[in-house]
């Protein structure tokens, strides 16, 4: 397995992990947004430019959700 690959794999697990987490603190929310923003640079970098854009939609939507969520939870 290349060194590619393992940032990858890392990037989808953290994105599973923190996305089953998301209701526990808002900041598993902003965690999402960052591991579909490193989910969009692997997926650049190998080629699927598809999955690149996909997954830097997803890190958009999830940093709205977190922000969103911080000024509900604040009022």
């Amino acid at each position: 397995m290349d060194a590619l690959t393992l940032f990858g794999l890392f990037a989808v697990t953290m994105m599973l992990a923190c996305y089953a987490a998301e209701d526990r603190s808002p900041w598993f929310i902003l965690a999402f947004a960052a591991s579909c923003a490193l989910g969009s640079v692997y997926g650049f970098l190998q080629g699927a430019w598809p999955f690149g854009l996909v997954e830097a939609i997803w890190s958009v939507v999830a940093a709205r959700r977190w922000l969103l969520r911080r000024t509900a939870d604040s009022a």
